[in-house]
């Protein structure tokens, strides 16, 4: 069984190996975890798992995995020495249910009969007092009433302790390989993080307190200093209109993210590609606009410099004069791309365009060269690359 488990993680890209599956059954041949699903979910993301952002990928796998298990004859196929079984069985019941057991013909009886009616049935049962399902009163099943019951595939005991969290997916957006939402573009955008301390002194410096307190006898000596702050500097472009319209929302809670999270932010606007100028407001056609030359003298080279765009436009918008749709251009936006990529080492291309489109489209080839390769896609993934190259 663990084996077509083990499948069903690789099938969903976990980088699991048989080193994690040996841990699984080295915990389970310790008898770590028995009889509960929950339990061994617990168990088994515990050795899966190294990294939180695949939690939602083994959720899946898990969930797929074992409902087929409880809901069809697949669970005979877990070949458990029936003495283990049998053991762990009366281990975990009470005097009073053993004695309720006796009613059966005692527990080897149930387990029998358990089996037997596993074989019989061929569907989904609801209510009733003979087959395995739900709401009835046979000994087998979930949501039902019997005192010498198993009970199988109940989402939630009785009492509530049995929850099926893998179902409820609650790490559904910390998966690296889903566009990102709301939650998670902070925790990307904090990897490109170097602090330093300016401004007022106005926060407490505990060590030092302490350290000067002592030397001065005892007396209290509080010593403040300057608060932390994320010194990188980020200069943030967004394409606006067009074929950028469906990524309004994912462009604005990115944008929103990065206001929060970079103290020094200054961000502008463009329409398919850069050329001689940029908006300063979203709507482009009756805002004010700012000389790219101009941008390339005022912004030192030690700004982190991030586009974003689909890259999606004619190849002529790139590589010749006049190719700009909304005005003449003198000269090429390659130029002008050229020139921000000389002057700011630090640069990237955010797409929202699904990796596996990029090779069909001839100009986003183009962004990409001229980028030195540095485009990543706007996942939580392609944000932690974008923030790792800006870092080096």
């Amino acid at each position: 069984m663990l084996i077509n488990f083990f499948n069903s993680l690789k099938e969903q890209k976990l980088p699991v190996s048989i080193t994690e599956l040996f841990a699984l059954l080295e915990c389970l041949n310790e008898d770590i975890v028995f009889g509960n699903v929950d339990d061994f979910y617990y168990l088994a993301r515990l050795c899966m798992v190294k990294d939180e952002k695949h939690f939602d990928r083994f959720d899946r796998a898990f969930s797929s995995y074992f409902e087929n298990i409880e809901s069809t004859a697949d669970l005979l196929a877990c070949e458990v020495p029936g003495e283990w079984l049998r053991k762990q069985f009366e281990a975990s019941l009470s005097e009073e249910d053993k004695a309720k057991l006796e009613s059966l013909g005692g527990l080897e009886k149930l387990l029998e009969e358990f089996r037997k009616r596993l074989e019989e049935q061929q569907k989904r049962h609801q209510g009733g007092s003979k087959w395995i399902g739900t709401g009835g009163t046979s000994p087998f099943g979930a949501y039902g009433y019997n005192p010498e019951g198993i009970r199988l595939g109940q989402e939630e005991g009785r009492s509530g302790k049995a929850v099926k969290v893998w179902d409820r997916r609650d790490y559904r957006d910390l998966d690296d390989s889903v566009e990102i939402g709301t939650r998670n573009i902070k925790l990307a955008l904090r990897k490109l993080r170097k602090f330093a301390r300016t401004g007022a002194e106005e926060e407490l410096d505990m060590d030092d307190t302490i350290s000067s307190t002592a030397r001065n006898g005892g007396l209290l000596d509080i010593k403040m200093v300057p608060e932390r702050h994320n010194s990188v500097k980020v200069l943030l472009f967004f394409d606006v209109g067009g074929s950028m319209d469906p990524h309004v929302k994912v462009c604005e809670e990115l944008f929103s993210a990065a206001r929060s999270e970079f103290k020094h932010l200054e961000y502008y606007y463009f329409h398919n590609f850069l050329y001689e100028s940029v908006w300063t407001k979203g709507r482009r056609r009756h805002a004010e606009t700012e000389s790219t030359f101009d941008l390339i003298h005022k912004y030192p080279d030690d700004y982190k410099v991030i586009f974003v765009g689909d890259a999606t436009m004619a190849p002529y918008e790139i590589t010749h004069s006049g190719g700009s749709i909304e005005h003449y251009n003198e000269e090429p936006g390659a130029v002008w791309m050229q020139r921000m990529a000389d002057h700011f080492e630090h640069l990237v291309w955010l797409n929202p365009t699904p990796r596996d489109y990029w090779e069909h489209s001839y100009s986003i080839g183009l962004v990409r060269e001229l980028v030195t390769d540095r485009m990543m896609p706007l996942t939580i993934k392609g944000l932690e690359e974008a923030m790792n190259s800006l870092l080096h």
